[in-house]
């Protein structure tokens, strides 16, 4: 595997990738102005559909069920172009991942055999941005599997396993880095932490109290920093010219909450990893609708040709539910 080592600042210089979500006209990664606006105008667009309510049920995509031959997750489900992408690890060990490619007619195939990776996003370029234990740091792949060293330590020492991440419009990233897979390679840090990393590649702490920080993910009009940790909260941090700042409870009592993301209207689609479902949260923190699956679950991602369809990955599979709103693609 070819490994290049250049600045983040690439992320800057491009923005971020455009990926339109029909109908509601939100895009996850474009350029600064332009993103700026359509984040506001989504927020505001009641024709981007109606948001669930109930309860709802996701089936298995049948071609997408693990082939391993001992426990594995899928996770970090990010949808680019035309095609759902996902890393597939096992748990024990010095977790063996690789990412998995599901395409339109939900064939999966294997597109990075070692990739040491868990969540997973999308940059200006269309590569993919991983959180990998196997390096203890952020990475950037491209489509034809060749890696690009990105954020890799913190006060002179590598992190613990980043989990997972979210990119903002101008290339500022945002993860979160728990102990699960710590032992993928030596070193790591004394706290588990959620980080930020600067368009210039400057590491910074956003908050170094949560236990396991888990998923993470921006409010369209990237005011406000959503983070799960291990004791069941999800977190909201608002931001301030680019800083986030200290967090509140926005919601607790949740079953393991892992991945997440969001719909055109601000909502969270946060999966609880212990219930089996994903849970459909108001930006105020209010549960209107929750999505079951039949194994535990650890992320999700809007897809499909209509940016309609939620994908959900979670215990050897992916499950998909269509809905009537569109959606971020990680």
């Amino acid at each position: 595997m070819k490994i290049i080592n250049f600045s983040l600042t690439f992320l800057a210089a491009s923005s971020l990738a455009i990926i339109a979500l029909t109908g509601c006209e939100q895009k996850k990664s474009e350029t600064a102005t332009s993103s700026s606006s359509s984040n506001t105008a989504a927020v505001a667009n009641n024709s981007c559909g109606a948001s669930p309510a109930g309860d709802l049920v996701a089936q298995r995509i049948p071609g997408a069920n693990s082939k391993r031959s001992e426990y594995s997750l899928y996770e970090g489900a990010v949808w680019i172009k035309d095609a759902l992408y996902f890393s597939d690890f096992v748990t024990s060990g010095i977790f063996p991942s690789r990412i998995q490619k599901l395409d339109a007619n939900g064939v999966m195939t294997t597109l990075i055999e070692d990739s040491g990776s868990n969540g997973l996003a999308v940059d200006a370029k269309g590569n993919i941005v991983a959180a990998t234990h196997k390096f203890k740091s952020l990475s950037s792949y491209t489509l034809a599997g060749a890696r690009t060293a990105l954020a890799g330590e913190y006060n002179g020492n590598v992190f613990n396993s980043p989990n997972d991440l979210t990119i903002a419009k101008d290339g500022t990233i945002y993860f979160t880095d728990p102990d699960y897979q710590r032992d993928a390679a030596p070193g790591g840090q004394e706290k588990t932490s959620v980080y930020r990393v600067a368009i210039d590649g400057t590491v910074t702490v956003v908050d170094d109290t949560l236990k396991n920080p888990n998923g993470i993910a921006l409010s369209l009009d990237e005011k406000i920093l959503y983070v799960s940790s291990g004791d069941g909260i999800l977190h909201a941090y608002p931001i301030e010219n680019g800083i986030p700042q200290a967090g509140k409870n926005l919601v607790t009592g949740l079953a393991g909450p892992d991945g997440m993301t969001l719909d055109c209207h601000g909502n969270i689609y946060a999966t609880e990893h212990m219930a089996h479902q994903v849970r459909v949260i108001t930006p105020s923190g209010e549960s209107i609708a929750a999505i079951s699956v039949d194994n535990k679950i650890t992320n999700a991602a809007f897809g499909g040709s209509q940016g309609k369809t939620l994908f959900l990955t979670g215990a050897g599979a992916v499950w998909k539910i269509e809905l009537d709103v569109t959606g971020l693609p990680y």
